[in-house]
Order: C-alpha cells, then structure tokens, then sequence
C-alpha cells in the first residue's frame, strides 16, 4: 500500500470528522460522576471472543464481579467487543444488552472498545486456546485480524460491525462511550512481532478514519475516542501520523500511562492543550512504579478518568509481568502482582489497595480549578 495514498485518504476524512466542539465534550464530562474503573475481562475468560460468545457467556460471574467493582466505588469500566463476534449479530447485541443491564444495576457505565492492535494477529471464533503456562496475555486475540487487515474486501463487513453494534445501541445512556481502537499501531515487537504485517501502520492509518465515520454515521450520541498510548504530545508537530489522526477525530481524549506519578502527570499536562476531558484508559503496573496510591491522586487533581488494567486475576494471567514472554513463570512467583485487584474469589491483592481506592472515589467529585 502505497504510504503516501494512506496519508491522503487519512487527511480527507479528517476534513469531515464531525468531531464534538469542545464546549459539548466539556458540558457532557461535567455531567458524569469521577470516572474510576478497570479494564475488565471476566476471570473466566481468555479473550474478548470468550468473553461474549454464547457457550462461554457467564453473566452469574460478571455479576458477581461487577459488584467487587461497585464496592470499590467504580463508576466505568473498559470492555473490548469483537468484530468476529457480528457473525451471531442478535445473539452478540443480546447479550451487550444483558451486560449493560447488569453493569447498570451496579452503578456502571462501561466504554466499549471496538477494534484493538495488541498480541494474537490470527484470532478465530469457536473454543478458544488454554492460557500458556506463565505467560502474561498469552491468548488475547487482535481486532481485526491481520488477514482482514491486509484485505481491502474484508473492510465491508468491519464496516457492518462498526455500523451495527454502534447503531443498535446509539441511544443508550447506559454505555459511556465507544473507544474506536485500541493502540492502534502496536507491532507487538516483544511478542508476535514476526507474524505482523510489514505495513501494518500504512494499512491501520487507513482503516482508522473510516472507523471513526462510520461509528459517526450509526448516529452515535455517545463520545468517541482511541488513546495514545507512547511517544511525545506535547505539541502537534511530535505527534505520529497515527497520533494525529487519533487526537483529531476523538471527541474526549484518552491516552495510556504506565509511569510513576510524575511521567503520569507530564502526559497530562501535555494533553491539557486541547482543551478536552482526559481519560487515562490504561495504567497500573505495579513493577513499573505505576500504582492507585501513586496514579489516582493526580488523576483526580486534574479531574482526569482513570481506569486501570486488570480487574480479578483469571485465565488472562495479567497479573504476571511483561516479561513474561521472554521468561515465563512457569517455576517461580512474581515478586509482586503486574496488574488486577483481586484474585478470581473476590480476594483482594493487597488490602490496603482496595482501602485506598475506596477511599478516593469516595469523596465528592469537584472540577479542577480555572
């Protein structure tokens, strides 16, 4: 694919992005309650596919889970959704629907993140693969794969995806908003690498601004947005092709830390330029010095969200290291926990966490100050 085609295709959608002012971003932010949350993935489930499909579907244990989360005082959590999943579109809005009745008893609205660039690039429907012993992630699956990625034809049905899930739930106030993809021009070097296309980024540079229109054209009245997640925003000219078409077309802007307090801090600041509510969709690494105690507090000093990855430790392993995938835990423990709060139970990780974390989305909500 021709990098310069991508580019000029990118740029003539962002002629028309419909994009929120930022007075309507603004009003609506300051309607919701502090966003605290998670990313959340049942402990029963490996991936999103077997999260959402009709044999593994486990709405007795979402139930249960999501009420750990609203003892905590969370108000949103984080949920991937899968293009694969359209094949069964009435069985698959179905049980979003059951979801989002279930995260409303509990006082939650979700952001639901339709398409997502990190590890496996050969997802399939049907029973999915058993965790690999030791292994941080080991059977999260990419959306969309990279054969309907490198496929032009494919792009129709994502098309029907996007316009489909987007549509029958446009209206729904129950649903927070839609993050259009996930780290969109992650190669995933430490992982599956290899197996990624040469020109992924050309490809996903292409894709990713018609995904925002058609989300647009399904009439959502819900926010949009995809994170940042690396690099320096701190002015238009650092940003990637990637970056800007991310931060051009999002109506709220989120972005992904997983630094102590201060490089959490920094990226805000570097954000606060665009006059948008902020939501960190990602952080928490407990080895990398990313923690509730460290992250929250500046979070909400400045009002931005923040959800952290990982909720109830389960089939995703994500409480092990990143490292992992070089060396696996296979005969020895994790000094500490990576990522979640709980383990599959309800057990918290650390007590004191769980305290912590009760007590800051217990106080009142006030905006930061002019």
């Amino acid at each position: 694919m021709n990098c310069s085609v991508s580019l000029l295709l990118a740029a003539s959608l962002l002629g028309q992005t419909g994009q929120w002012s930022t007075k309507r971003a603004n009003t609506w932010y300051d309607r919701q309650p502090w966003l605290v949350g998670s990313n959340y993935i049942p402990a029963s489930a490996i991936n999103e596919l077997e999260m959402w499909q009709k044999e593994t579907w486990d709405p007795v244990r979402i139930d249960r889970e999501l009420g750990w989360a609203e003892g905590l005082g969370m108000t949103t959590m984080r949920v991937f959704l899968h293009d694969l999943l359209w094949q069964d579109a009435a069985g698959f809005t179905k049980r979003m629907n059951q979801f989002l009745t279930i995260a409303e008893k509990h006082r939650i609205k979700p952001l639901f993140v339709l398409f997502d660039s990190c590890w496996d690039p050969d997802p399939k429907l049907g029973e999915q693969r058993e965790p690999k012993p030791g292994v941080h992630n080991s059977g999260w699956v990419q959306s969309p794969g990279r054969k309907a990625l490198e496929d032009p034809v494919e792009y129709k049905r994502l098309e029907k995806y996007v316009r489909g899930a987007v549509g029958r739930f446009k209206d729904d106030t129950r649903i927070l908003g839609w993050d259009i993809w996930n780290e969109p021009d992650n190669l995933n070097t430490s992982s599956y690498g290899k197996e990624e296309p040469a020109d992924k980024v050309e490809r996903v540079n292409t894709l990713l601004p018609q995904v925002f229109q058609w989300a647009r054209a399904a009439g959502a009245t819900q926010p949009l947005t995809s994170g940042v997640w690396k690099g320096d925003w701190s002015s238009d000219a650092k940003l990637s092709a990637t970056e800007r078409i991310q931060l051009e077309m999002s109506d709220i802007v989120s972005f992904h830390n997983y630094g102590k307090p201060e490089d959490f801090e920094k990226c805000i600041r570097w954000l606060e330029r665009l006059g948008r509510p902020m939501l960190c969709t990602e952080y928490m690494a407990r080895g990398n010095g990313s923690t509730f105690t460290g992250t929250l507090p500046v979070a909400r000093k400045y009002q931005v969200a923040a959800m952290n990855w990982g909720f109830a430790a389960g089939k995703t392993q994500t409480n092990l290291p990143w490292d992992s995938w070089k060396r696996p835990y296979t005969d020895r423990e994790p000094a500490i926990w990576f990522h979640e709060i709980f383990d599959k139970n309800g057990k918290p990780y650390k007590q004191d966490e769980v305290e912590f974390i009760k007590s800051i989305t217990g106080t009142k909500r006030l905006r930061k100050a002019a």
